[in-house]
Order: structure tokens, then sequence, then C-alpha cells
């Protein structure tokens, strides 16, 4: 089993779901920490089913058909097992941050881009957080647990903001990406 799959077993604990709500409710939730889930999203929820953690049935709207996945019983127990492990170690991926650490390939004003679009980009994303926290809640029975993942998210965009402001700020001073002066 991946991250993936248990974190597809996680969304499934809450209600039945089909692939595009699975989708939906990824990329409103896990998204911001777990990106992988929606690109394996389609395959999953069959794996899971094969694994016997989940259940496919077929329904009708209208003339179209939808599967909807729903967890087992032995879906929930893999759940609370994985619940027990340890954590692997968090990874971060920015291709911005590339591009930082290889700005001595290019120009100081290509550098000072990425860094002015880093900043904007973790403004606009806590504005997505902050809006997200002052909306509708739609499952107020696990607020507790969504304040949690919300505040770190917002911690990790405001730290975000202000390293690059620091960072904008160093290299305004800069003569170029090669040598700071």
């Amino acid at each position: 089993m991946t991250t993936t799959g248990y974190a597809l077993l996680g969304l499934l604990a809450l209600r039945p779901w089909t692939t595009y709500e699975l989708a939906q409710q990824v990329r409103r939730s896990l998204n911001w920490f777990w990106p992988r889930a929606e690109r394996k999203l389609y395959d999953e929820p069959k794996r899971l089913v094969a694994a016997g953690f989940a259940t496919a049935r077929e329904e009708f709207t209208g003339k179209r058909k939808r599967t909807v996945y729903e967890i087992t019983d032995e879906g929930r127990a893999a759940l609370r097992a994985w619940l027990r492990e340890p954590s692997a170690p968090p990874t971060m991926e920015s291709e911005a941050m590339v591009k930082v650490f290889f700005a001595d390939g290019g120009d100081l004003a290509s550098l000072q881009a990425t860094l002015a679009g880093m900043e904007e980009t973790a403004r606009e994303r806590l504005a997505a957080l902050d809006e997200m926290v002052a909306g509708e809640q739609p499952f107020p029975g696990r607020a507790h647990l969504i304040e949690l993942a919300m505040r770190q998210h917002q911690a990790q965009e405001q730290a975000m903001i202000d390293w690059a402001v620091w960072a904008r700020a160093e290299t305004a001073r800069w003569e170029a990406t090669t040598s700071p002066g």
C-alpha cells in the first residue's frame, strides 16, 4: 500500500465517494500536502478494491454510469494500523527552489523574478487557505483536525512569504548571481 492508498482510505472512511468526488476532495484538501494523490487517483481506488479494503458499486445518474467506492471493515483496520506507524520524513517539492539553488547559471533579474513569483504564489495560497478556514466546513465533526492541518499550512505559506521578502531584499543588494558584491 502507498501513502496515497491510505489517504484515499481516509477519505472513504468519511463517506462513500465516486472517483470524480474523490478528485474534488483531494484537490480541496490533500493536494495542499500530498499532491501525488491526484495523479494516482484513478488507479488507486481499483487497487483498494482488489486488496479488499474497499468495495465498488455502479450507480446511474440519469443515463450516466458512475462507480461509488466505499471502505470495508478490512480497509478501516488497515487505516488504523497505518495510523499507528511512524511517518516518513516530510519532503518539499519546489521547482522555484531548484531555480534559486542554480541561479548562478542565469542572471540576477531571473532570480529576482523567481523570488517575486514565490512570494506571490505563497500570498495567493495563504489567501485561499484563509478563505477555506472562513468557509463552511463539509465535515463539522472533524473541524478540530482540519484546524490542525490548516494552521500548519498557513504557517508554512507565511514562512515562505517571510523568506521571499528577506531573499528579495538580500538580492536587491547583489551585483550578480555569481557574486553578491
